[in-house]
């Protein structure tokens, strides 16, 4: 049986390269929440995340009674470059409407909340010309001491244009054709398998639904297959504002498929909300690692360590071992 130490340093090890190339080993999904990662899924990769959801929304002031089911999805492939996305998202949601005042009444309609095609570049991050920073094996406590360069987050930009349907019973009177929607994803990744992202979107930009939001998400990773997750949501607009909040965990069935599920909340009752999604995502990776010549050019001396910083390196190394007693 391996030891835990094996799976620790693995692990370690897996954070630490991660920073070197949006491509990584296993799948890399933006469930089980709905914010959206600043790394992209990684050239010839195509990954599709969907999740059917069931939504209850009863709103007091109204005296309504919305029961809806739908399902959300996105579509995402590395173009060209290893920082460069496009994707395609959108949710469809089915609602039965009911009036509980004197006078009861139903209503059942149905249509595209969101239908978005967009680019997510990674503008900056932090470890792209760092070195790459190898496990210590004679140190459980120095792979694992909190770096203060992991409070320097990636950060990608966001440009989309949505697309809404004439009359569509999710948006604003007025709302049809295209509108831009723009966003900022900041994804920091600490010691110890926690991941914080940050999204900050406007989104149908010119409209009577210039919609703000913000989506804050910590992910702790419990195991190689276990994950769960905490998420902030606020939406503020003339036509709609809310503060949700979700959790819930996914599980990593192989390492291009992952399952997950998540529970929604909100504190106010205009509406309330409650809702529960179950979701998978799935890749197809057609990556290619592109190979470095790491061959001495002619003429260039390789440079060996003397006596000296070998017999330093060896007393570190016992020093670090005495440490962790």
């Amino acid at each position: 049986m391996k030891s835990l130490k094996y799976y620790l340093v693995t692990l370690v090890f897996a954070v630490s390269f991660s920073g070197f190339s949006q491509y990584t080993e296993v799948i890399n999904s933006n469930r089980p929440g709905v914010s959206k990662s600043a790394f992209s899924v990684g050239t010839n990769v195509i990954q599709f995340e969907a999740g059917p959801y069931m939504l209850n929304e009863k709103h007091s002031r109204l005296q309504r009674d919305d029961e809806s089911y739908g399902v959300d999805f996105s579509l995402r492939y590395g173009l060209f470059l290893e920082n460069l996305e496009i994707n395609l998202e959108g949710i469809y949601q089915s609602t039965n409407r009911t009036f509980t005042n004197n006078i009861s009444s139903e209503a059942d309609f149905s249509n595209f909340k969101h239908f978005t095609f967009g680019l997510k570049y990674l503008v900056f991050d932090p470890y792209r010309h760092a070195k790459e920073e190898k496990p210590n094996i004679y140190s459980w406590k120095a792979n694992h001491k909190f770096k203060w360069k992991s409070l320097i987050p990636a950060v990608s930009i966001y440009a989309g244009v949505n697309f809404d349907s004439k009359d569509n019973p999710f948006t604003a009177p007025g709302i049809q054709g295209i509108s831009p929607k723009v966003m900022i994803a900041t994804q920091n990744n600490f010691v110890g398998g926690w991941v914080y992202v940050m999204n900050f979107m406007q989104d149908r930009i010119g409209s009577t639904q210039s919609d703000f939001s913000y989506i804050l998400t910590l992910t702790k990773a419990i195991n190689q297959q276990w994950a769960v997750f905490g998420e902030a949501h606020g939406i503020k607009s003339d036509f709609y504002a809310d503060n949700l909040v979700r959790f819930g965990g996914a599980y990593l069935w192989s390492k291009n498929f992952q399952l997950d599920t998540a529970v929604t909340l909100n504190t106010k009752d205009t509406p309330s909300v409650f809702g529960i999604t179950l979701g998978a995502s799935f890749r197809l990776d057609f990556h290619e690692d592109q190979l470095i010549d790491n061959t001495p050019k002619p003429g260039k001396k390789i440079r060996t360590k003397t006596k000296k910083e070998t017999k330093k390196s060896k007393q570190e190394k016992q020093q670090q071992n005495f440490d962790d007693f």
